[in-house]
């Protein structure tokens, strides 16, 4: 991105806090950034729950004014059934969020990523009408998952169907969808967790170029990517 002229900002929020805390920490990172660039319009690339955090902030911290268009990246849009198993069977059965509270940690996520809290999340937090909003999907075969994800890749696909191992296609498809990458969940941020890929599934690479050419669709689509 950087190499085709467009000036990149790399943010960083919390881990593991809900959306609300992690959309504040990535408007005070844009602006803070703005203020360096002397820029004030963005094109936001969003991946996972960075897409939740993108569209609240957008919405609900005014920053409508500053982004051209939003692009989410396997977002659990419409939240993530794993998300439902973890909380029932770990935070609430094994007392992970009574620990965590005790111990004065964050994982406010959990919850925040259920299928239950984006319904309401998706009820309270409209898109903004001056912001275009594009998203692209990510799905592989459970044989083509890394082991550690495989529990993870059958919860959500025994109930949403297609999926990348955390998100299906059907809740991170929102606004102008761009397609579905053939990737897991990591290795759409080109972190590779499996090597070796069956004949009728063929290896992904370096994921960039999808990046690239989801980019060139939405500047084709009218996208000013001089913000981005």
């Amino acid at each position: 991105m950087a190499a085709r002229g467009n000036p990149i900002i790399v943010t960083r929020v919390h881990p593991t806090a809900g959306v609300v805390r992690r959309a504040r920490e990535l408007k005070e990172v844009i602006l803070r950034q703005f203020d360096l660039m002397k820029r004030d319009k963005a094109v936001v690339v969003a991946h996972s729950m960075g897409g939740l955090d993108a569209r609240y902030m957008i919405s609900r911290l005014g920053m409508d004014q500053h982004v051209t268009a939003l692009l989410t990246v396997t977002a659990p849009h419409r939240g993530s059934p794993f998300a439902d198993w973890s909380l029932r069977h770990l935070g609430e059965r094994l007392g992970w969020l009574k620990i965590a509270g005790a111990l004065g940690v964050d994982i406010d996520a959990m919850k925040d990523l259920t299928t239950e809290s984006c319904r309401r999340f998706n009820d309270e937090v409209v898109d903004h009408p001056g912001v275009r909003y594009f998203s692209v999907s990510a799905a592989r075969e459970r044989r083509n998952i890394p082991a550690f994800a495989l529990h993870s890749h059958k919860v959500v696909f025994d109930a949403e169907g297609d999926n990348d191992g955390l998100v299906s296609v059907s809740s991170s498809t929102w606004g102008t969808h761009l397609g579905t990458w053939p990737a897991d969940h990591w290795h759409t941020i080109n972190h590779r967790r499996l090597r070796l890929i069956s004949v009728d599934e063929p290896a992904t690479g370096d994921i960039a170029p999808y990046y690239l050419s989801a980019l060139n669709e939405m500047e084709r689509r009218g996208v000013n990517l001089g913000h981005a």
